[in-house]
């Protein structure tokens, strides 16, 4: 006979925190959010910790190499999408791993018989206003000059000049030679007065530039997480089927994280790839997997071998499992149940695994509850999707500015490998939608604002650290007829432009 639960499984939004005690101490300003992402021993601490409990979704219209550099300077971290080619998702890794460095990975490359006009659509297509002018075009080709923006005027110029006639020429330009520290390459800026300095080798080839931005970006954001050798920390995902191939090449590329995109992580095809895993690189190589929404679940996966456990199913703003399989469960009641389920383990095993709260984040308050419930850190789709950051484009519809955001069960993604059908089955409906989003402008400017919110939240609570929120939050069910209550009504709002919802 079927089992049936006994309560309804419930939505973030139908609770709401109780506020506790707050001593002076309780201040914003006060609180941490540093949180551990992959699993540790009793007494241990935790391979890889986040500064802040928000990660970027495996997704094509989120989680980009721009996204991942943004997201590592604020103290979370991205996984790069899985759905596309191998090489491409590690060149991804790659160049994210390139960045932090210092030493920056050229994509913004032109040949000299190029013309302005090429120089344009490059600018309008990567953003960056430094291009490296090298003899056949590519990143690592042999160097002949530099262009930036002061190198021309769109106003006063033919597009059709071509490039060599106005960039700065190589016997004209400051370089260091590969090898060269970081501190040394920073110092040949300082007495130069430069905004760049290209690094090449024997030949005169390109292998990186290091900017004046970046030293300055890093004393301004003294939360970006960072592996031993100053990079930027990046994850990145897989699936069940071409994992013996994806992996090295990831582990390769310098991926500091995995894990296993799937509509559904209950599987005997997860298992199998957390037993490769573990079989080929023991505990050096730390993956994540999911997605569940109970107990029965994750103590399956935890077993199976995984570093940290996602949960949710059906409950992103552009999925539709739910509708269309009647598969899934309310986020906040999976999130309280997996929770209770990962402590019960600890106690049991000694081993401690994070859990990440995947969908349901509609009010910033939400990301608060999903850490009171138990949750160590989150994981946003559409959230990221909306800021300048993400892979897609701008666009203007109906006057407004907006981005595209599908899911990864959409046609439009095609990514039928997360579903767990072994072989090469492919799904023969949607279980995603493709949409717009507002646009948001920067990472770092709703960042902020989210995380103001949460902590200010945490310190009505008496809390200053994310496990002390989890031992002393006092939540509660609210009724629809409060949830009213609890925005602005009875009156005409004047100016409807506060921040009320994660846009």
């Amino acid at each position: 006979m079927a089992y049936f639960f006994d309560e309804p499984s419930r939505t973030f939004s139908e609770y709401l925190l109780v506020p506790g005690y707050s001593s002076a101490e309780c201040t914003p300003a006060n609180v941490s959010l540093k949180t551990p992402l992959v699993k540790f021993r009793k007494g241990e601490k935790s391979a890889i910790e986040l500064n802040i409990p928000m990660v970027s979704a495996i997704m094509q219209s989120v989680s980009g190499e721009r996204m991942a550099c943004a997201l590592a300077r604020e103290g979370g971290i991205s996984f790069i999408y899985g759905s596309q080619s191998v090489e491409d998702e590690a060149a991804m890794v790659r160049r994210v791993k390139a960045t932090k460095a210092g030493f920056v990975y050229s994509d913004s490359n032109i040949r000299p018989d190029a013309t302005l006009q090429e120089v344009l659509a490059l600018k309008e297509r990567n953003g960056h206003a430094t291009m490296a002018v090298t003899e056949d075009g590519t990143a690592n080709g042999k160097l002949v000059g530099i262009i930036t923006s002061r190198d021309y005027r769109v106003t006063r110029m033919d597009l059709n000049t071509k490039v060599e006639d106005f960039m700065t020429p190589f016997d004209k330009l400051i370089c260091a030679k590969e090898g060269c520290s970081l501190s040394e390459a920073n110092d040949i800026i300082w007495e130069h007065k430069l905004n760049q300095l290209p690094i090449i080798d024997d030949q005169q080839n390109l292998v990186a530039f290091v900017f004046r931005k970046d030293y300055d970006s890093h004393k301004e954001n003294p939360n970006e997480v960072l592996d031993a050798k100053k990079r930027y920390l990046v994850g990145a995902g897989v699936n069940t089927r071409d994992y013996e191939t994806r992996i090295p090449a990831l582990v390769e590329a310098g991926a500091d994280v995995l894990c296993i995109d799937s509509s559904e992580g209950f599987s005997e095809w997860q298992a199998r790839t957390l037993a490769w895993v573990r079989e080929r690189y023991g505990d050096s190589v730390k993956i994540g997997a999911g997605n569940v929404v109970d107990a029965e679940g994750f103590r399956f996966l935890a077993e199976a071998g995984a570093d940290f456990i996602k949960i949710g199913i059906g409950g992103g703003s552009i999925c539709i499992t739910r509708e269309q399989k009647g598969i899934g469960r309310g986020q906040a009641t999976a999130t309280i149940e997996v929770a209770k389920a990962r402590d019960e383990y600890y106690k049991e095993t000694g081993i401690y695994i994070p859990i990440c709260s995947d969908g349901g984040i509609v009010h910033d308050y939400h990301i608060t509850l999903a850490l009171a419930m138990g949750a160590d850190f989150v994981m946003l789709g559409r959230y990221f999707s909306r800021f300048e950051e993400s892979p897609t484009k701008k666009v203007t519809v109906n006057g407004t500015y907006m981005k595209e955001y599908w899911g990864e069960g959409s046609a439009r993604a095609r990514n039928w490998q997360r579903y767990d059908m072994g072989g090469n089955q492919k799904l023969s409906f949607v279980e995603g939608v493709d949409s717009y989003v507002p646009y948001a402008g920067a990472l770092k400017d709703n960042v902020d604002l989210t995380l103001s919110k949460v902590k200010h939240t945490m310190c009505n609570c008496g809390a200053l650290t994310i496990p002390e929120l989890q031992e002393k939050a006092k939540i509660t069910l609210v009724s629809s007829t409060s949830i009213v209550e609890g925005g602005a009504h009875d009156v005409v709002v004047k100016d409807n432009t506060y921040d009320a919802k994660v846009k």
